[in-house]
């Protein structure tokens, strides 16, 4: 293996007759005047004599023929592997060309491929193409991991990815990229499930019901490993809410907000009517009366219903409301204060206020990884007042500790979201996203961070997207979206021109802590999402489900004649309180005789249905 061709201090051209390169490769280049220089695979080709080299263009230009030819490659004859190799740092002096070139040893790469130990880092899967380096790789990065190619487990042959997890103090937040079907959500599988094995407390917001890891994968078959203690699923209004004596006014009207916008009238109103340590009925009472007395429209006619009371408790009530339209009518008029209402119902509907957070405050404090689901606009409602109150205990524990007063302690910890789009939208405001930009500017003093996983980076927040030192980037095929992606990163032209066809798993790891772009695979999960059956198996398998129900109801009353079917349906709905009708009745009896279930026979009185001689 030569250089070859016309060569400078960062690209060089490589050629050989006997091995094939691969991209993102590394190759050592043994220039002799200068030390071994390092390099990268961005492109490779092969050539041979049914393809004539005059059509390279711009990959195989003349200086690299000529160099072929003057090192003794019979370019007319043989078939030649070329790459175009791009050096890691930068050479002082153009390479020198006719150098050779070999494949370096593991110990000369391993400060450039692993950060961290698997104690300290995440094992999140392999890096591509090193497997000729993997052969003399130490022991301890041996054997961690299986990967999942071609519908089958693969044991580990390449060196692992292991994400320091120390360096997002530095390099704080993570974002995951990919579209539909590119192994996205599967990674961030991977990163949940090696988070709960390192007990890192985590909150993650789960708006498709998926991230559930009570179940292993079908072909882990290892009894060890076990997450049942560490993860807990919340669901907004059934387990976990919001406390309202513990709200101030921002909180109220950041969650008014999040169930629809509020104007600026509804916020002052806010501020004058919400009273310290209110209860949720002791609010909604205050404003169902000041409602009631605007609508009287006038101070006299309020009068009026208190000499008119038919009796002392309602003379009561509107005195009470004669109160309250006098503190408040002025500064709240009609229609913010109904729309406060309408608001505060909506969100007592849908259970916000019928629970606390004192479960996931404790759940993080143990270390465990705390998935909070519901429909993504609940998640929005409920993550403004989550995120804020967490994020805040957090950053007074820190502050205090600066400060030499007394806090309790709470943990630091990380924040996961799928859809991260719809929590922090690019062009508009949503309820969570100005908490999500606050922890992304200043999460990483507190020891706060994000995972955000979004299938369009394009709608995300670009002040957020910019926070992100590292991006898993899987299959990505909307031109905006990889348009954005080779903004944000460090992607080369050739990488970002692959992001359409990669294979569902393989990514692209862009890290400001490793300082470049690693390409690799992610590890098989060890558990399995609960959406994992296809839906036209589960098409199949109900319509089994429903034939054998049927069956076994039917083949007691058999036969039956097709003029009988009334009087079937009668003892039916008598004997297994089933309802049907003539026509579907006749339909499913036809179904099960065309499958072989039952045998249809006409008679001169018309059809019978019979057991099939097979049953």
């Amino acid at each position: 293996m030569k250089v070859v061709g016309i060569t400078t201090q960062q690209e060089v051209f490589v050629g050989s007759r006997t091995r094939n390169f691969r991209i993102n490769e590394f190759i050592i280049i043994e220039d002799p005047q200068q030390d071994d220089l390092m390099g990268e695979v961005v492109e490779a080709h092969t050539v041979n004599r049914y393809i004539p080299l005059n059509i390279g263009g711009d990959f195989v230009d003349n200086s690299v023929l000529e160099s072929l030819k003057t090192l003794g490659y019979n370019i007319d004859q043989e078939t030649i592997y070329i790459a175009k190799v791009r050096l890691l740092n930068e050479a002082l002096y153009p390479v020198q060309t006719g150098s050779d070139i070999r494949l370096p040893k593991f110990h000369e790469v391993k400060d450039l491929m692993i950060k961290a130990t698997k104690e300290e880092g995440l094992v999140l899967g392999t890096i591509r193409n090193t497997d000729d380096m993997a052969a003399d790789m130490d022991e301890e990065f041996q054997n961690l991991l299986y990967t999942f190619e071609d519908n089958k487990l693969c044991q580990q042959r390449e060196i692992p990815f292991i994400l320091d997890l120390k360096s997002m103090h530095q390099y704080p937040h993570i974002g995951v990229f990919g579209g539909s079907g590119s192994g996205k959500s599967f990674g961030l599988r991977v990163l949940l499930e090696e988070l709960m094995q390192h007990n890192i407390p985590t909150i993650v917001l789960d708006p498709h019901f998926e991230m559930d890891f009570s179940e292993k994968a079908p072909y882990i078959k290892d009894k060890e490993i076990d997450f049942t203690d560490r993860f807990k699923c919340l669901q907004v209004g059934y387990h976990v809410g919001v406390k309202f004596q513990d709200l101030n006014a921002q909180d109220l009207k950041n969650l008014l907000d999040a169930a629809s916008p509020i104007t600026d009238a509804m916020n002052n109103a806010v501020d004058v009517l919400f009273k310290y340590n209110d209860s949720f009925q002791s609010f909604y009472d205050r404003l169902k009366m000041l409602i009631e007395a605007q609508e009287e429209g006038s101070l006299d006619k309020i009068e009026a219903r208190i000499r008119e009371a038919e009796n002392e408790d309602e003379r009561k009530a509107w005195v009470a409301r004669r109160e309250i339209y006098l503190s408040y009518d002025k500064t709240c008029p009609y229609s913010s204060v109904r729309g406060i209402m309408w608001r505060l119902k909506r969100l007592d509907n849908e259970g916000i206020f019928s629970k606390d957070i004192r479960e996931i405050e404790e759940g993080l404090q143990r270390g465990k990884l705390i998935v909070i689901q519901g429909n993504t606009r609940i998640l929005q409602v409920f993550s403004t007042y989550l995120l804020n109150n967490l994020y805040h205990k957090r950053r007074d524990y820190k502050d205090s500790l600066y400060k030499n007063t007394a806090a309790e302690y709470f943990p630091p910890f990380i924040v996961v979201t799928d859809e991260a789009h719809n929590f922090a939208p690019k062009g508009y405001n949503s309820p969570s996203k100005s908490i999500l930009k606050e922890i992304s500017q200043e999460g990483r003093k507190y020891g706060v961070f994000l995972i955000l996983a979004t299938q369009r980076p394009t709608l995300l927040d670009e002040t957020i997207t910019a926070q992100l030192n590292t991006k898993f980037i899987f299959r990505t095929v909307r031109a905006s979206d990889i348009q954005t992606i080779k903004e944000e990163t460090d992607l080369t032209m050739e990488e970002t021109r692959r992001l359409p066809y990669l294979r569902t798993g393989d990514v692209f790891i862009s890290s400001a802590s490793m300082g470049r772009t690693i390409f690799a695979r992610i590890r098989a999960a060890i558990t399995s999402s609960p959406h994992t059956e296809n839906p036209f198996d589960e098409l199949k398998n109900k319509e089994k489900e429903d034939d054998e129900k049927f069956f076994n109801i039917i083949k007691t009353k058999l036969p039956v004649m097709e003029t009988d079917l009334t009087d079937l349906i009668t003892e039916i709905e008598k004997e297994f309180n089933i309802t049907f009708t003539v026509d579907s009745l006749s339909d499913r009896l036809k179904i099960l005789s065309k499958k072989g279930l039952i045998s249809r026979q006409e008679t001169i009185f018309g059809y019978r249905y019979i057991m099939s001689k097979l049953e």
